[in-house]
C-alpha cells in the first residue's frame, strides 16, 4: 500500500511538474535591438505620412499613408509591450545602434524639404527600405519566433508598398 502512495504522489508531481509557469520565451540580444530601433523607425515613418496630407494629390497615396499610420501605430504598441514583457529598456543606448548594422534615422532636413507627392513617395520607398533591411537582419540573427515571424511580415508588406509606390511614380 505504502508503495502504491508513493507511486501515486511520484506521477502527480511527474505530471504537475509541467502546469506552472511557462518556460521563459527565448529572445537575445539581436531580438530586443531590433526592436529598439524599429519603435523609433515607425515612429519617424508615422511623421512621414502624415506629410501625405498637404503633399498627396493620388488617392493611391492617401489611402497608403493613412493604412502606414495606423498600422505603424499598432505595431509602435506591440514591441513596445514586447520590450516590457522582457523587462528591456524601449530605447538602445546612443553608441549600439551602428553597432548592430543600424540603419540611420531618415534625414530631418530631407523630410522638410519634401515638396509633392513626388518628393514625399520617394522619400517612403527609402524609408521603408530601412525597414525591410532591418528586418531581414532580425530574421537571420533574432532567437524570438514570434519578433523574427512579424518580422517577416514586416518585410513582406514594407516590400509590396515600395511596389505601390513605384507604380506610383511611373504614372
Amino acid at each position: 500500500m505504502e508503495a502504491r502512495l508513493i507511486a501515486a504522489l511520484a506521477a502527480a508531481l511527474f505530471l504537475g511538474a509541467g502546469c506552472g509557469e511557462p518556460p521563459p520565451e527565448q529572445v537575445n540580444a539581436d531580438d530586443v535591438m531590433f526592436l529598439q530601433m524599429m519603435i523609433p523607425h515607425h515612429k519617424q515613418g508615422i511623421e512621414i505620412v502624415r506629410l501625405a496630407g498637404p503633399k498627396a494629390t493620388s488617392p493611391a497615396v492617401r489611402n497608403l499613408a493613412a493604412a502606414i499610420e495606423q498600422t505603424q501605430t499598432t505595431e509602435v504598441q506591440t514591441m513596445t509591450r514586447w520590450l516590457t514583457e522582457w523587462d528591456q529598456p524601449l530605447t538602445a543606448p546612443t553608441d549600439a545602434h551602428a553597432g548592430h548594422g543600424g540603419l540611420p534615422e531618415t534625414d530631418r532636413e530631407r523630410i522638410a524639404a519634401v515638396k509633392n507627392e513626388r518628393d514625399l513617395v520617394n522619400l517612403l520607398i527609402a524609408h521603408q527600405d530601412d525597414a525591410v533591411q532591418m528586418a531581414r537582419v532580425e530574421v537571420y540573427n533574432g532567437e524570438s519566433p514570434k519578433v523574427k515571424e512579424w518580422a517577416k511580415q514586416v518585410e513582406a508588406s514594407r516590400e509590396a508598398q515600395i511596389d505601390l509606390m513605384l507604380s506610383v511614380l511611373e504614372r
